[in-house]
């Protein structure tokens, strides 16, 4: 896989995959998921025009985190939920509450030769959930990772 491509896969009926390499090393990858004023920097795709304005983590297993998206406080959509699994700098897991089609999702973060390879795997309760989700993020996260790609370009220059 090159860098700068992002794949985004159905491994199974319920399960989604997005994978991506970064030419950053692994500590910086894992803050940039891990670090609210940084997230916030990259999650919200640019091309939606709708913004992030609130983000809260509590990184640690068992902590809870909330992403408020929207123009305004009025017009706002939150996504939150816990997470089960903290290992730095490898691997996140946690849970989408936001409804209750929400997945799970596994992050995990592997360095090899100054770069990371990311995998999010996004396990769904049904086939349905998976359908829905998995239109929007082939849309979504390529931008996203392409907005976090540019943000790590510059965490590194500024390293």
């Amino acid at each position: 896989m090159s860098d700068g491509h992002t794949a985004v896969e159905r491994k199974s009926e319920r399960e989604l995959a997005v994978t991506r390499s970064f030419d950053a090393p692994v500590r910086l990858v894992f803050d940039a998921w891990t670090k609210p004023e940084l997230f916030m920097l990259w999650w919200a795709p640019k091309s939606s025009g709708v913004p992030l304005l609130a983000c809260e983590m509590d990184i640690r297993t068992g902590g809870g985190y909330s992403v408020t998206f929207g123009q305004d406080v009025e017009n706002s959509m939150t996504f939150f939920g816990k997470y089960l699994e903290v290992s730095p700098p490898s691997r996140l897991v946690w849970t989408n509450d936001e409804s209750e089609n929400g997945s799970v999702t596994t992050v995990t973060f592997e360095e090899k030769d100054g770069k990371t390879l990311l995998v999010l795997n996004e396990l769904y309760p049904s086939k349905e959930a998976c359908d829905e989700s998995c239109a929007g993020m082939e849309g979504a996260m390529p931008e996203q990772f392409g907005q976090l790609d540019e943000l790590l370009g510059m965490l590194g220059a500024n390293a």
